[in-house]
C-alpha cells in the first residue's frame, strides 16, 4: 500500500505542476496568436528528429546512461523546441503551444493509458499455458479480436504477461513478442473507434461508429490471417529446433491444471473505461471551460476525471497477489509517459507545417497523395498517412490527411469512402512499423524487457517492419487500395 500511495502522489505533484505550468504560460496566450506552419521552416523539426534519434541510439550506445536519464534527455528536447520558439515568436505562443500540446493531448492520451495499464495489469491469468506454437498464436488470435474491443493498448495489457508466463522456458521468443506488436498493439485494432486513436479522433469529427467496421474489415482479415500464418510458420521453425526448451524447472506452470484468472472485478473497470471513451464521443451537452486561453469540453473533463478514479479503484480492490503474478511496476508506463511528453511537445511544429498544406515546408508530401486534376490518389495516401504514422503520432496524422481531403465525414463516407478507408488504414495499421508509431508498442517493448527478454533495438524493430510488414502492406495496397 505505501508504493500504491507513493506512486499516486507522485501522479498527483505531477498534475499539479503540469496544472501550475499551463496556468502560467496560458494567462501570457491571449496576447499573442500561434504563428501560422506556413511561416515555419522545416529547422523547427529538428528537437523532433532529436528525441527520435535519442531513441534510436541511446539504449545502442549508451543503455546504461539511457535508462537512468531518459527522462531528462526527453525534457532537454523539449526545451529546445520551446527556448528557440519563445525567442522567435514570444512567451504567449510558445505558452499556448505547450498548454495545448499538454493538455489537450497528453494528458488525455497518458490518463487513458494509465488507466488501462493499471486495470489489465490488475488481471492476472494462471494455468497451463505453454508456449507452444497453438498456443501462442491463440493468444495472438485472442488479442487481435480483442483489440477493437477494448483499445490495442487494454488488449495489448491484458495479455503480454500471460504470453511472457507462457514463453518463460523458451530460448527464442523475440519474434513472439514483435508480432504481438504488429497484431495487437496495431491491426487488431482497425474495427471501431475504441480500437486505436485515430479511429476515435475520426469519430469525434463524425465518422459513424461502425463505418471503419464495414470498410477495414477485409484489409484487416487479410492482413492479420498473412501475419498469423507467417507467425505460425516462423514459430514452429524455432520450436522444433534443438535445444529450444530451457530446463523444466524454469517453466513457469509445469504442474498448473486449467485456466485461473485472478482480479476478475478488473473487467468491469475495463468495461467502464470503454463506456467513459464511448460517452464522450456521443455525449456532446455544449459546455466548455475556458482555462488560461485552451477550451476544454465538459464530456473530456468527465471522461478524464472518472478515468482516473477507476485507476485509483482498480489499485484499491485488486489482489496484490494478482500484481505480483503480473510482475506489474510502474516502469514502463513511467517510460511511455516521460518519453511521450517530449514528443507531444517538439512534434507541435511538425503538425503546424504539414497543417499548412500546399504553404508548408512538407508541401511536397502533399503533392504526392493527388493527381494531376487534383483528385486523391487513395494508394497513396494509405502510404503517406502510414509512413508519417509511423513516425510521428498516428492521430494528429490522421487529422492532417482527413482534413487534406475535405474534413467533411458526411462527404468522406460517401463519395470519398476508399480516401477515408486510406486514410484509416495507413495510420492503424502502419502504426506498428515503429516502436513510436503506437504508444502500445513502447509498452510492450518496456513490459517485455523487464522480464529479460531481449527485444530488438529501434533499428532492429525496423528491420523486422521492413521484412515482414512492408510486403504485406504492398500486398494489401494492390488488392485494397
Amino acid at each position: 500500500m505505501e508504493k500504491r500511495a507513493a506512486c499516486a502522489c507522485k501522479a498527483a505533484a505531477s498534475a499539479l505542476v503540469l496544472t501550475l505550468a499551463v496556468g502560467s504560460s496560458g494567462a501570457m496566450a491571449a496576447t499573442a496568436a500561434v504563428p501560422d506552419g506556413a511561416l515555419l521552416g522545416p529547422w523547427w523539426a529538428l528537437p523532433f528528429a532529436g528525441i527520435l534519434l535519442s531513441i534510436a541510439l541511446f539504449p545502442l550506445i549508451a543503455p546504461g546512461f539511457w535508462h537512468r536519464h531518459f527522462g531528462k534527455i526527453a525534457a532537454a528536447w523539449a526545451i529546445a523546441f520551446l527556448a528557440p520558439f519563445a525567442y522567435a515568436y514570444g512567451l504567449g505562443p510558445a505558452g499556448h503551444t505547450l498548454g495545448h500540446a499538454l493538455v489537450a493531448e497528453y494528458v488525455p492520451f497518458i490518463v487513458l493509458l494509465t488507466a488501462l495499464y493499471t486495470i489489465a495489469g490488475g488481471i492476472c491469468v494462471r494455468g497451463a499455458l505453454h508456449g507452444s506454437p497453438r498456443v501462442n498464436t491463440a493468444l495472438l488470435a485472442l488479442g487481435t479480436a480483442l483489440a477493437s474491443i477494448m483499445g490495442t493498448t487494454g488488449a495489448a495489457m491484458l495479455l503480454i504477461r500471460p504470453l511472457l508466463r507462457a514463453n518463460g522456458n523458451r530460448r527464442h521468443v523475440v519474434h513472439v513478442f514483435v508480432f504481438f506488436i504488429f497484431l495487437v498493439a496495431n491491426a487488431g485494432g482497425s474495427l471501431s473507434p475504441l480500437g486505436d486513436p485515430p479511429l476515435f479522433l475520426g469519430f469525434l469529427n463524425g465518422v459513424s461508429f461502425f463505418w471503419t467496421t464495414r470498410h477495414l474489415a477485409l484489409p484487416m482479415l487479410f492482413i492479420c490471417t498473412v501475419l498469423l500464418l507467417l507467425f505460425y510458420a516462423l514459430d514452429a521453425y524455432y520450436y522444433r529446433r534443438p535445444g529450444e526448451a530451457r530446463a523444466p524447472e524454469l517453466d513457469p506452470t509445469p504442474e498448473a491444471v486449467g485456466i485461473a484468472i485472478e482480479g476478475k472485478r478488473n473487467f468491469v473497470l475495463l468495461a467502464g473505461v470503454i463506456g467513459l471513451v464511448l460517452m464522450s464521443g456521443l455525449w456532446k451537452p455544449g459546455i466548455d471551460f475556458d482555462i488560461a486561453g485552451l477550451h476544454l469540453a465538459l464530456q473530456d473533463v468527465v471522461r478524464d476525471t472518472a478515468l482516473v478514479v477507476l485507476t485509483l479503484v482498480s489499485l484499491a480492490i485488486t489482489p496484490h497477489t494478482a500484481r505480483t503474478g503480473n510482475a506489474f511496476t510502474w516502469a514502463p508506463i513511467e517510460e511511455v509517459a516521460k518519453i511521450f511528453g517530449a514528443i507531444f511537445v517538439t512534434i507541435a511544429p511538425v503538425v503546424m507545417m504539414l497543417r499548412a498544406g500546399e504553404q508548408g515546408a512538407f508541401a511536397q508530401v502533399l503533392h504526392l497523395v493527388t493527381d494531376a486534376n487534383g483528385r486523391p490518389i487513395d494508394a497513396m495516401y494509405f502510404w503517406a498517412t502510414g509512413i508519417l504514422s509511423s513516425f510521428l503520432d498516428n492521430a494528429p496524422t490522421y487529422l492532417v490527411f482527413f482534413n487534406l481531403v475535405g474534413g467533411d465525414a458526411h462527404v468522406l463516407m460517401e463519395a470519398g469512402a476508399s480516401t477515408l478507408a486510406a486514410i484509416s488504414a495507413g495510420a492503424v495499421f502502419m502504426g506498428a512499423n515503429s516502436y513510436i508509431g503506437n504508444a502500445p508498442n513502447f509498452m510492450v517493448k518496456a513490459i517485455a524487457e523487464s522480464r529479460g527478454v531481449r527485444m530488438p533495438s529501434f533499428f532492429g524493430y525496423l528491420g523486422w517492419s521492413a521484412a515482414v510488414l512492408v510486403p504485406v502492406f504492398l500486398l494489401t495496397t494492390w488488392l485494397f487500395f
